[in-house]
């Protein structure tokens, strides 16, 4: 069970980490010219609906991991770590190969797009529509372990990921985002390979 919480912690951390997540928010806010509580709060609810989209899914994948839990033994010490391990190698040979790159540009908007409830329902409606891929991998691990699991997974999510993603703003808004974020993305696909693929053989281990 434990695994699973510091296994949640981890990648909604390294996901709510994407520049591409909340850096666009801060260059909308500047040129849109909001204030800073008006950001915020389009962080926040751009975040909420992305989580909700992810949470969604990931529920109805934890319940199939669930019930193939019930049904074959096999899937929680077998089939669902191995599915977190060629997640995990997937996400280094796409990185290896800067195949699709920019693949999470879940916050692009058009410029043409001036009012602020606009901006706001198109970044909430393309966050909605891009549910956390690599989590709902997680979800199926966490639901052999039952609905305990899958709540265990959904509450870190909607606790860390917005929190960040709100943080990440407020930081940028004071001025810290002249960090070099972009080199970040270009390795974030190779660092969540490498965190699945070690929850992955972490499950192997604790079983």
């Amino acid at each position: 069970m434990w695994q699973i919480f510091i296994g949640s912690i981890a990648l909604s951390i390294i996901h709510a980490l994407l520049p591409n997540h909340w850096l666009p928010l801060i260059a909308i806010g500047k040129t849109e010219v909001w204030s800073e509580r008006e950001t915020l709060s389009a962080a926040l609810i751009t975040a909420l609906a992305h989580i909700a989209s992810t949470i969604i899914i990931g529920i109805a994948v934890g319940f199939i991991g669930y019930k193939l839990s019930d049904a074959v033994g096999l899937v929680s010490s077998l089939i669902a770590p191995l599915v977190l391990i060629l997640l995990g190698l997937s996400y280094i040979i796409i990185d290896l190969l800067h195949a699709n790159r920019h693949e999470h540009e879940h916050l692009k908007v058009s410029k043409n797009k001036k009012s602020r409830i606009a901006i706001l329902v198109s970044l909430s409606l393309a966050m909605f529509l891009s549910p956390c891929i690599e989590l709902e991998a997680y979800y199926f691990q966490a639901g052999t372990l039952g609905w305990i699991g899958i709540m265990i997974v959904s509450i870190v999510y909607a606790i860390i990921t917005p929190t960040l993603m709100v943080l990440l703003v407020f930081l940028g808004i004071r001025g810290l985002n002249k960090f070099n974020w972009h080199l970040l993305e270009q390795h974030m696909r190779k660092i969540t390979g490498i965190i699945l693929i070690a929850l992955g053989l972490l499950a192997y281990i604790v079983h």
